[in-house]
């Protein structure tokens, strides 16, 4: 099935939802099949089995994504405990949505747990860590709800970022969201142990 090329409407709709009957609705191999075929949209399924598909991101988002995937990509080389992976990644979540973070890391003794099929794949689990950036033409409620998903799902901690407002939401599982005005850096705090989000930098266009 070819989808619209979005990409080539950057004024146009940048994000639309595909509902499926229950009788058409994609197995995880066959979902993983259908996003390759269409590997120039970012393409997640939500626990109602309907596809949820966006465009590729504008210059001011993609320099922001690469700047947060890079520092915790960083760290994470450094530090040893865990691996980074960037929002190409997908991974089906414990309540059968499969979601791809901006930005994740997950322990290494979880992935060392897979085998050389499921780590080709989606991966199986629930990143340990989500990073969500809010881009101009996203809802800000929506990706809330996201980041609850995945705490729900057993996600340790969530940072979604809001340029716009200049804000960084904290999500942990069990606590009320926190929410940070104009922080200069964010503390991993007992999951990232020693990590700190430089975040300062994202208020401004670095180009």
């Amino acid at each position: 099935m070819n989808l619209p090329n979005l990409a080539e409407n950057p004024s146009g709709l940048n994000h639309f939802v595909l509902h499926w009957p229950p009788s058409m609705q994609f197995a995880n191999q066959q979902f993983f099949d259908f996003c390759q075929l269409n590997s120039e949209l970012l393409i997640e399924r939500n626990v109602h089995g309907d596809c949820e598909i966006m465009a590729p991101t504008g210059g001011e988002t993609g320099w922001r994504n690469l700047s947060l995937a890079a520092q915790l990509y960083n760290w994470a080389e450094t530090d040893g405990s865990g691996v980074a992976f960037d929002s190409s990644t997908g991974f089906v979540l414990p309540n059968g949505a499969i979601r791809s973070p901006d930005v994740s890391w997950v322990k290494k003794s979880r992935l060392t747990a897979l085998t050389p099929e499921q780590k080709q794949g989606f991966l199986p689990l629930c990143p340990d860590v989500v990073i969500e950036l809010k881009s101009p033409s996203d809802s800000l409620q929506k990706l809330q709800d996201k980041m609850q998903e995945y705490v729900a799902n057993g996600a340790l901690l969530g940072w979604l970022i809001v340029p716009e407002k200049r804000q960084v939401w904290v999500f942990r599982a069990g606590e009320a969201a926190v929410v940070l005005d104009e922080p200069l850096r964010v503390s991993g705090e007992g999951v990232l142990q020693g990590f700190m989000l430089a975040v300062e930098s994202l208020w401004q266009v670095g180009f």
